[in-house]
């Protein structure tokens, strides 16, 4: 590149930083404050610009009306925010740190259907910012104005955010709460106003963020997932609750970007090296190499990921004899059912088995092994498409079946070595960070793995042809994965695990090697998470990247709170309950994401500990 081409690439990722930055340090300010992984963030920045566009048509593309739009634009999103603190999360700042998440997700799928709703499905590009509609000559290339005023944005919020919280009364009180929420809580501080109004700014910032973006790119339904990643990338680079290591991150990885778009393709060695398609997963493998060098973020604290004895859950107990009796009377049923149902219901109850093994390995290693996972799509991905290239490239069908757990097994292997060296959030952002490097892969290798086509033709053998024999098999593997799970643990491979969730100093000191224990347990997690993407790829006939996906690890999220954490039954209940839904509202409304959502809203509500830890409560007499 030339030294022109390196500055503008550099002011790029300067002007693209910015508006990140706005972003991810409304979610740092929140995080830092509630604890709450607030995936609705996005869908805050989504409104934001969505709602810009609008005022700024109503208003005129007047220098007046665009500013104008923009910071209205912001301020109702920091009223939504707030409006839906005080409704929603206010209930939920004493459950677990992962209902909280289930919450945020499900107004995610609200608030996309109202986007939807109102502004409908096309793509809307906003109007250049009047007086910054111009471009400027820098080292002898053209440089758009309103990217200069981006640049200049960024430090000057970074500045304000810094007197707002170092100068001023409620800015001690957020940094109070932040170093410990308890003892500000002890001394007086009125947490529910502090929270709504730190909720508040953060959403501000949010809107502001995306209705400034919008001359340049549009408002779409999908920007609110696809920012939302992004800007959890920055926090946790930086380090969560910081708001100058989010500025950081939101600088180091959007200048990395820019620089992979402008170098482009690179011939070395003989190769061909695209570093334009690494724009797809650079922030990722930023994020993995910083938390595996540096745990707790580049400007991050280590006590903010530390876990001790105040983690302990509530012991695993035997499944009670009536318990065992429904079970199997409802494995009775399910073997009979194609002498009961029709060919759609085979699939579905297919589709239901298939994410009930999955859910249930991904509880494996949430609950007993405290192992918090964004990115447990990555091993039924792994199963799939190790399923299907092995069928197509190596060995029959029964074979095949048997490569892709194998698959997936070894992904979990390499990644999990480097999971647990972390805990907590840093965790799971590691996890996620995983799963998308594995996307960006089966994505792009068009060669090998067929791109954003897929695969297709993978379909069972002869003597599995018909729907009922399929069925059949699934159930076998789906039952036998979920009961062998379930046995693990209760063996002292289990109680290790346990142990080393509840007490990892104690568990040490009694000769437990809990991050080889930890290790195994993610290992396996991944085989079984691969066996069922593996019947899953066979069922369909075909895959495609989106078996791999973000919304896939979301969904067996879902599926495991939605049954409840606290059980083993809990995960298998979630995926029926879950896929259930999801089919019969998706054939009968078209905003089945916002029906959905409220559904799930209620439950975490009404049902806290999930659907099955309610009914255990209330039939086994269970304490609360």
């Amino acid at each position: 590149m030339s030294s022109s081409a390196i500055a503008i690439q550099f002011l790029n990722g300067l002007a693209s930083a910015s508006s990140l930055f706005l972003v991810a340090a409304g979610l740092s300010l929140i995080f830092g404050v509630t604890r709450i992984v607030n995936f609705a963030h996005g869908s805050l920045y989504m409104l934001g610009a969505y709602m810009a566009y609008s005022l700024v048509e109503y208003f005129g593309r007047t220098p007046l009306g665009f500013w104008g739009g923009v910071m209205i634009a912001g301020l109702a999103a920091g009223l939504i925010g707030a409006v839906l603190e005080i409704v929603l999360l206010r209930r939920l700042y004493q459950a677990p740190e992962l209902l909280q998440l289930l919450a945020t997700f499900a107004l995610v799928l609200v608030i996309k259907d109202f986007a939807l709703w109102v502004w409908g499905p096309e793509d809307l590009l906003g109007p250049r910012a009047p007086g910054f509609d111009q471009a400027v000559a820098i080292a002898g290339r053209a440089f758009p104005e309103f990217d200069l005023l981006l640049i200049a944005i960024g430090p000057v919020v970074l500045g304000l955010l810094w007197l707002l919280l170092t100068r001023t009364r409620w800015g001690t009180l957020v940094r109070a709460a932040t170093e410990d929420r308890e003892m500000a809580g002890a001394l007086g501080v009125n947490q529910a106003w502090l929270f709504t109004g730190v909720f508040a700014l953060g959403s501000l910032l949010a809107g502001i963020g995306g209705a400034i973006n919008i001359p340049r790119e549009p408002a779409t339904l999908g920007m609110d997932l696809s920012i939302i990643s992004d800007v959890f990338v920055v926090v946790v680079v930086g380090g969560m609750g910081s708001i100058p290591g989010a500025f950081l991150a939101a600088l180091l990885i959007s200048v990395i970007k820019a620089f992979c778009i402008g170098i482009g393709e690179v011939h070395a060695f003989g190769i061909d090296f695209s570093f334009s398609k690494l724009t797809l997963v650079v922030e990722f493998i930023v994020m993995a190499i910083v938390l595996v060098i540096r745990p707790w973020g580049l400007l991050g604290r280590p006590s903010a990921v530390a876990r001790g004895p105040g983690t302990v859950e509530d012991p695993l107990r035997a499944p009670p004899r009536p318990l065992l009796a429904f079970g199997a009377a409802m494995l009775a049923i399910l073997v009979l059912m194609p002498l009961l149902s029709d060919a759609y219901t085979l699939v579905l109850l297919g589709d239901i088995l298939v994410f009930a093994l999955f859910s249930v390995s991904l509880h494996f290693i949430i609950g007993p092994a405290g192992m918090h996972s964004f990115g447990h799509a990555a091993y039924f991905g792994l199963g799939a498409y190790g399923a299907a290239l092995a069928l197509k490239h190596l060995m029959p069908m029964e074979a095949a079946l048997f490569a892709g757990p194998l698959a997936a097994a070894l992904g979990a292997l390499l990644f999990g070595w480097f999971c647990v060296r972390l805990s907590g959030v840093y965790l799971a952002m590691l996890t996620l960070a995983f799963a998308q490097i594995t996307w960006s892969i089966v994505f792009q290798w068009d060669t090998f793995t067929g791109g954003s086509n897929g695969l297709v033709d993978v379909w069972p053998a002869a003597w599995l042809g018909s729907k009922t024999a399929y069925y059949y098999l699934t159930l076998a593997l789906a039952t036998a994965g979920i009961l062998l799970l379930w046995r693990m643990l209760y063996a002292p491979f289990g109680y290790a695990l346990r142990a080393g969730r509840d007490s990892p100093l104690r568990a040490d000191a009694i000769g437990i090697d809990v991050r080889r224990t930890q290790w195994a347990g993610f290992v396996l997690a991944g085989l079984f998470a691969g066996l069922a993407g593996a019947v899953y790829a066979f069922s369909k006939g075909s895959i495609s990247p989106e078996v791999v996906a973000i919304p896939r690890s979301v969904d067996g999220l879902v599926m495991v709170l939605l049954g409840g954490i606290q059980t083993l039954t809990g995960p298998v209940a979630g995926a029926a309950v879950f896929t259930w839904l999801q089919d019969t509202i998706a054939r009968n409304t078209d905003f089945w994401r916002a029906t959905l959502g409220m559904i799930i809203l209620v439950l975490v509500l009404a049902f806290p500990r999930g659907v099955t830890g309610m009914l255990r409560r209330r039939f086994m007499r269970e304490p609360a």
